[in-house]
C-alpha cells in the first residue's frame, strides 16, 4: 500500500478498498540519490512520478548556461515534464534530485487503464491539472506585477519548507533573480525586522 498516495487521492475524490489496491499496484517505487536525474533534457519522460520523500527540481538551460528552474516538488506533490509524457516527445526539462528521494511511478498505458477502470482517478487527475493551470497563472501574474521582495515574500509564505530545503541559488533562479539580488531583498527584510 502507498498511503501518502492514496491519502493524496482520497482528499479530491473517494476511492474503494479494491480501487485503492488497483492504484497501488500499477504504480511502482523509484529511489534516487541526490543529484542524480529523473530525466534529462532530450530524453522522453515516460512516468508520471509522485514524491514520496526527498525534493527535486524541474529546470532547463539557455544557450549562455543559465538555469531557469520551472517547479520543485516536495513530498507529495507529482513532478514529470507533462508535453514529453502526453505526446512522447523529448523532455525540454532536466529533473535532478536536491535531496535522496524516493517515487511513486506509473507509465501512461497503465495510468490510461486505471482511468478506464476508476472514473473517479480520471476526475482528481483533472481537478489536479485545474489547480496546477491556476497556480502556473498566479506564478506570471506575479512575475508581471510584482516586486522581487514580493514574489520572495509571497514563496516563503505559501512554501516555507522549500525555502529551507533548497539552496538559495535555485530559489533565486526560480523567483528570476540572481542570487545576489535575493541575498540583499533576505538582508533589508531581516533589517527591518529588527
Amino acid at each position: 500500500m502507498h498511503p501518502l498516495l492514496i491519502q493524496h487521492i482520497h482528499a479530491l475524490v473517494p476511492l474503494t478498498r479494491e480501487e485503492e489496491e488497483q492504484i497501488t499496484v500499477a504504480f511502482h517505487q523509484k529511489k534516487l540519490k541526490r543529484r542524480q536525474f529523473l530525466v534529462q533534457e532530450g530524453d522522453a519522460s515516460r512516468f508520471l512520478s509522485f514524491v514520496t520523500s526527498g525534493c527535486l527540481r524541474s529546470y532547463f538551460t539557455n544557450d549562455n548556461g543559465q538555469e531557469y528552474i520551472i517547479q520543485f516538488a516536495i513530498e507529495g506533490w507529482w513532478l514529470n515534464d507533462n508535453e514529453s509524457f502526453l505526446f512522447d516527445t523529448p523532455s525540454t526539462f532536466n529533473i535532478e534530485a536536491l535531496e535522496d528521494t524516493v517515487l511513486l511511478q506509473i507509465d501512461k498505458p497503465a495510468l490510461e487503464l486505471l482511468f478506464k477502470n476508476i472514473p473517479q482517478l480520471e476526475r482528481f487527475f483533472r481537478i489536479l491539472y485545474q489547480r496546477s493551470f491556476i497556480m502556473l497563472q498566479k506564478r506570471v501574474i506575479a512575475a508581471m506585477s510584482q516586486t522581487a521582495e514580493q514574489r520572495y515574500l509571497d514563496f516563503s509564505a505559501r512554501y516555507p519548507e522549500i525555502v529551507h530545503r533548497v539552496p538559495q541559488y535555485q530559489l533565486a533562479a526560480y523567483l528570476g533573480m540572481t542570487a545576489e539580488f535575493l541575498s540583499k531583498i533576505r538582508h533589508g527584510i531581516a533589517a527591518k525586522k529588527s
